[in-house]
């Protein structure tokens, strides 16, 4: 029998306590033994759990009983559950974690301390989707060339309405905190931090590159305008925050920010609060893993999975992927040197020489414009929303920072990237 030690029995505690005790016979019968949830640690003892396991406000209760084979951490934050699993991993207990915030931070300190130990974390990106045993295991012959996922089901949530139905951002921000979906503060999610911290796990499996969220371009949903849907609209795009890990030479690129991407693409078609990953290998081409995000049920069932797999094997695979050292030396790109294609929208005055003054910017900075649309706004200012052919990072940020300075804008220029 393996004994399972639950830390932080919330909404995915309750349901991996609960997910283990229902549907223990099939359980049994796949991990090839008995697993037991035995225990659990809350912060309010008070508050009624739905769960028949003991239930402790003690940490040390778990950590220091020699029966517990597995400790299951579900609290959250970054520090606190790192001294935590610091601890069970010293003392020689598996851990099963679906703290993403953690790994974004800890996740190579600990793989160095778990060396045999099993460290899983399944649960971690994309709630219910095995997107980590695909990457780690399943697709292990390949050189990942990229990955783009939609891995917020709030922002997808937000900007499916948005695109839709033609819902403005405070509404549906307003809707999605009422529903659930958004917390009373949605800066992590609506701000593209909850997707970050997904994409430097996932980038440090299919690289092997080391990065923190303070590292890599991160940027949210908070300035999608009516005019940037309706532009989607005419061009045949969706809007999607996306997380985005590209092989270019010898260097990674890792960002996070919304996107126009076509249509056609399988994953624009992720609508809702669904999740979606595509992965492209060079040998194996594109590979999509499509499922929920987040919720009870389907986050832990990831974390069991994760149990099973640790029942089956006993000692532990590679945390991240790699026996040794990656080899290649691949290191990660700087923002500037980002290349792909930009949408920006202007709110200029309305008056004669103004879109050549803008036109001469970015003849200047070798950006040359691939779409515009003019809409007038009343009587003295009009909208520009013009689209690029592709160019630099850099290039781009300079000539927005000129065309602000001139003073023919009205207000501050908003940019989103394209992704063809």
């Amino acid at each position: 029998m393996l004994k399972v030690g639950i830390i932080g029995v919330g909404t995915v505690g309750a349901s991996v306590a609960n997910i283990l005790k229902d549907n223990k016979d099939i359980i049994t019968a796949r991990a090839g033994i008995e697993i037991t949830p035995t225990i659990g640690v809350v912060s309010n003892l008070n508050k009624d759990r739905g769960v028949s396991i003991k239930l402790t406000d003690n940490i040390d209760e778990v950590l220091n009983d020699e029966s517990i084979d597995i400790v299951v951490e579900l609290m959250g934050g970054i520090e606190k559950p790192y001294e935590v699993v610091k601890k069970a991993l010293e003392k020689g207990k598996a851990v099963v974690t679906a703290n993403k915030a953690l790994l974004a931070y800890h996740r190579y300190e600990l793989q160095d301390l778990a060396g045999d130990t099993p460290f899983e974390y399944e649960a971690a990106v994309a709630g219910g989707i095995p997107i980590i045993n695909a990457l780690r295991d399943g697709l292990t012959a390949n050189n990942i060339q990229s990955i783009r996922g939609i891995m917020n089901g709030t922002c997808n949530y937000m900007l499916t309405k948005m695109i839709n139905e033609g819902v403005d951002y405070d509404t549906i921000l307003q809707e999605s905190q009422e529903l659930g979906y958004a917390e009373a503060d949605p800066t992590f999610d609506v701000g593209g931090f909850d997707a970050a911290h997904k994409l430097l796990i996932l980038g440090s499996i299919a690289y092997g590159i080391d990065a923190k969220p303070e590292d890599i371009l991160i940027e949210g949903i908070e300035n999608i305008a009516p005019e940037d849907i309706d532009f989607a609209n005419e061009f045949n795009y969706s809007i999607k925050l996306l997380t985005i890990a590209k092989k270019v030479e010898d260097e990674i690129e890792l960002r996070v920010h919304p996107v126009f991407i076509p249509n056609s693409e399988m994953i624009a078609k992720v609508d809702g609060v669904m999740n979606g990953v595509s992965v492209i290998g060079d040998k194996v081409g594109e590979t999509m893993y499509y499922g929920p995000g987040a919720g009870g049920d389907a986050t832990a069932s990831a974390v069991i999975a994760n149990i099973v797999d640790i029942a089956r094997r006993g000692k532990g695979s590679p945390m991240l992927g790699f026996e040794s050292s990656h080899g290649e030396n691949l290191k990660l790109m700087s923002k500037d040197n980002i290349q792909t294609k930009y949408y920006f929208r202007l709110r200029v005055e309305d008056k004669p020489g103004v879109l050549a003054k803008v036109a001469n910017i970015l003849s200047d900075k070798n950006i040359s414009i691939e779409k515009m649309i003019q809409k007038p706004l009343n009587d003295t200012c009009a909208h520009l929303l013009l689209s690029t052919h592709t160019c630099l990072e850099k290039d781009i940020n300079e000539a927005l920072n000129a065309i602000e300075e001139t003073g023919a804008v009205t207000a501050k220029p908003v940019m989103i990237r394209i992704e063809d």
